[in-house]
């Protein structure tokens, strides 16, 4: 999740940097610095959680549906209130979000720590994605006030530079506490990050309310989009486990799809005062940039929860070595995205979509090497370099896409949606692996073979989107 939420910051933060108003500040360094401490909560979390999940199984009991829900509990709300997030920003101030985002995180952070059973951590992991749903939005729509001009662009660099750092580090640090501490550890880590975002926002982030009229919040949009995608996945996490394509799962993809249609519908009698404007839709390069990302990021996010979860459980690496094994991840991709994006401004994005979706591909075809005795160095590292640099080709140039596909009004909800959208498919992804989660000994070697030949399909129909439709 950490390489996955980094790619979305580092493509959210180009956003910042093209739309954000001018209007720097007194302190902005330390502005830069909170920004920081306060998306690197949701860094963190991401990369150690999955770490963790062996070790959470064997505490707290439960099976493979529960160790995805420990995943997809903080993913829906992300995925389906992120665009709220951002727009209770605008309406009521960024500072008081950033500050209650922070505080609902860190909070949530201290129960999950501290819990006993399944369904207590489950709710405290959902209390992190509302938390994370209203800081991530905010954080960085105040970096984009706090600096101007060429300052902006700096600090910008510099933020996602310390992005790549986390993504980096993030696992390595999370295997290393589940180690030597604990699982809970991982959990409490949040808590000095969250404290000193807090007093850093309250002092030195301006308290700026804006005098303009914003339509009131779609809070019923957010409430069915929420339902819905929650009785989706809950859905998919039956059908794809063990129980089955059972009737209960059949009702609940049923009634979460008839509530999609429902917000659908509601959104289109909003118009252009909804969280997902439905004119966006008019543009062939958007609907294929949607498809893309939701397949690339789909593919990315299951592999980012399996890869860990195979190489503790069958290949019998530790927490940490399993953390360190994706570390080439997001070091490839913050070295190579600067040229792939110079690359993308010179060609056009299509063809780095295109090669770059195939490479990823590519890198899932490399994964099916892996087994219980093989090198890392010849068996693992290969795939994951392959698909860190496919990744760049597509990360990098998909800001751009996104941004041209649409008419300057609907920059901010094009990109809000479109990472709302890579974030649904993780959360749809880690649903359909409850079979592979279950197995175990070779079995599970076989399933992840399964889920990986899975991964390359998804990715190639992510590169036909892009040259389909995408222009």
């Amino acid at each position: 999740m950490t390489v996955s939420l980094f790619i979305h910051a580092t493509r959210d933060a180009a956003v910042a940097e093209t739309v954000a108003p001018s209007s720097p500040v007194i302190h902005p360094k330390l502005v830069l610095t909170t920004t920081i401490l306060a998306s690197s909560l949701a860094f963190v979390d991401g990369s150690v959680v999955n770490v963790g999940l062996p070790a959470i199984q064997a505490s707290l009991g439960g099976q493979a549906d529960t160790l995805q829900w420990i995943i997809n509990a903080y993913l829906l709300p992300v995925s389906a209130l992120l665009l709220l997030g951002g727009a209770a920003g605008d309406r009521f101030g960024r500072k008081l979000l950033l500050i209650c985002g922070i505080a609902i995180f860190a909070l949530a952070s201290a129960l999950c720590a501290i819990a006993v059973t399944p369904a207590w951590l489950l709710s405290a992991r959902a209390a992190q994605g509302v938390g994370a749903a209203i800081l991530l939005p905010n954080s960085l729509a105040i970096l984009g006030e706090a600096f101007t001009g060429e300052q902006r662009g700096r600090a910008i660099g510099t933020w996602a530079a310390m992005g790549a750092v986390v993504g980096a580090v993030g696992p390595v640090l999370g295997g290393w506490l589940i180690d030597t501490v604990g699982w809970r550890a991982i959990f409490v880590l949040n808590l000095p990050l969250a404290i000193s975002a807090i007093v850093l926002a309250w002092i030195f982030v301006p308290d700026k309310q804006s005098e303009a009229k914003y339509p009131a919040l779609d809070a019923f949009g957010g409430i069915l989009a929420t339902v819905g995608l929650g009785a989706l996945t809950w859905g998919l996490t039956i059908g794809a486990g063990g129980a089955g394509w059972t009737s209960g799962a059949i009702i609940a993809l049923v009634i979460g799809g008839a509530l999609i249609l429902a917000f659908v519908r509601f959104e289109d009698v909003r118009g252009k005062s909804a969280m997902m404007p439905l004119a966006l839709f008019g543009s062939r390069s958007f609907i294929g940039l949607t498809l893309l990302t939701f397949f690339l990021y789909g593919a990315l996010g299951g592999l980012l929860v399996l890869l860990p979860y195979a190489l503790i459980t069958a290949g019998h690496y530790s927490a940490t070595a399993a953390g360190a094994a994706l570390l080439p991840f997001p070091v490839v991709i913050a070295l190579a995205s600067p040229f792939v994006g110079g690359l993308a401004g010179r060609i056009g994005p299509r063809l780095p979509l295109i090669i770059g979706s195939l490479l990823v591909a590519a890198g899932f075809v490399l994964m099916v090497r892996i087994d219980s005795s093989g090198s890392y160095w010849s068996v693992v590292l290969p795939g994951v370099l392959v698909m860190a640099i496919g990744m760049a080709g597509a990360a990098a140039p998909l800001t751009t896409a996104v941004l041209g596909s649409v008419d300057s009004a609907h920059t901010g909800s094009a990109s809000g949606f479109n990472s709302a959208v890579s974030r649904t498919g993780g959360l749809v992804a880690t649903a359909l692996l409850g079979a592979v989660l279950a197995a175990r000994g070779q079995e599970l070697l076989l399933e992840v073979h399964t889920a990986a030949i899975a991964g390359a399909l998804i990715a190639i129909a992510a590169s036909a989107s892009a040259f389909a439709l995408v222009r």
